[in-house]
Formats: structure tokens, C-alpha cells, sequence
């Protein structure tokens, strides 16, 4: 078959923020009133950096919130709608979040997030990659010989 592309293969498992942060399965549309939107992301690694980029389309830099918690990166963001009457909108409105996690814990005076046409890029620095050695560990016989095991 020239041409084909091959087939994308998923977990059997898939994202649990695919499942409930946009539609559950069967039930197209649907979501818990109280659950937030998920925020589509990009995660890229180059040059020691770690690169996150989401799409937060309409927002108000203001109304976006970036909060580092270990190897986690969290982005919280609030759409809210407008006062004005409508005939028709297709828009999301409310609250919209994503956590993503890195491999290394996050230095956060070190990150930078910009916003623009749409897209929030959010640069963290990655930790230089630890040397790791290998060594023999000799284990000391403890004092007074054996132990009562009774």
C-alpha cells in the first residue's frame, strides 16, 4: 500500500484527561457542570529547555494562572462569557485547566511564560542530566554477632 500513512496506535488505557476533560465516551458533549475545560498542549525538549506550549484562544493574559508544584506544571485559566445577547455562540466559556508533569523537578524562578496570538509558551529550563556512577557498598557485620531471633 504506497501512500498509506501508518495507523496511529493508542493505549488501551487512554489519558484520563481525554476522557473527562473533554468528552466521555458515549456521551458526546457531555462533562460534570463543575469539571474544567482541558486545555489543549504541546510539550517540546531542545537547547535545555522544556517547552509548553497551550492553546488558550480569546484569553486575557490576566485571566491565566501558571502555578509549579515539584515536576509539576499546572495552567489555570477563567473565559468568561460576555454580557451581550446572541444569537448563535459555539464558544467555551468558564474554567479551563491542564497539569503537566516533567521529568525533572521544575526551577521556578527560572520560568518564563509569554502570551501570544492565542498560544501561551512557557519555558523551564532543564537540570543538567545527573552522572550517575556505580559503586560497591560494603555491608558491615553489626556489632555483637548475631541477633536473638527468638
Amino acid at each position: 500500500m504506497t501512500g498509506a500513512k501508518p495507523e496511529r496506535r493508542h493505549s488501551f488505557f487512554p489519558d484520563f484527561d481525554t476522557w473527562f476533560g473533554r468528552e466521555f465516551p458515549g456521551l458526546p458533549g457531555w462533562r460534570p457542570a463543575t469539571a474544567a475545560h482541558a486545555i489543549p498542549v504541546e510539550v517540546t525538549s531542545d537547547d535545555g529547555t522544556y517547552t509548553v506550549r497551550a492553546e488558550l484562544p480569546g484569553m486575557d493574559p490576566d485571566d491565566i494562572s501558571l502555578t509549579v508544584d515539584d515536576n509539576l506544571l499546572t495552567v489555570s485559566a477563567e473565559h468568561r462569557e460576555s454580557t451581550e445577547g446572541k444569537d448563535h455562540s459555539e464558544f467555551r466559556y468558564g474554567a479551563f485547566r491542564r497539569t503537566v508533569r516533567l521529568p525533572d523537578t521544575i526551577p521556578a524562578d527560572d520560568v518564563d511564560a509569554s502570551y501570544t496570538d492565542g498560544i501561551l509558551t512557557v519555558r523551564v529550563p532543564m537540570s543538567a542530566p545527573e552522572t550517575r556512577t556505580t559503586r560497591t557498598i560494603r555491608v558491615k557485620r553489626a556489632a555483637g554477632g548475631e541477633e536473638d531471633r527468638s
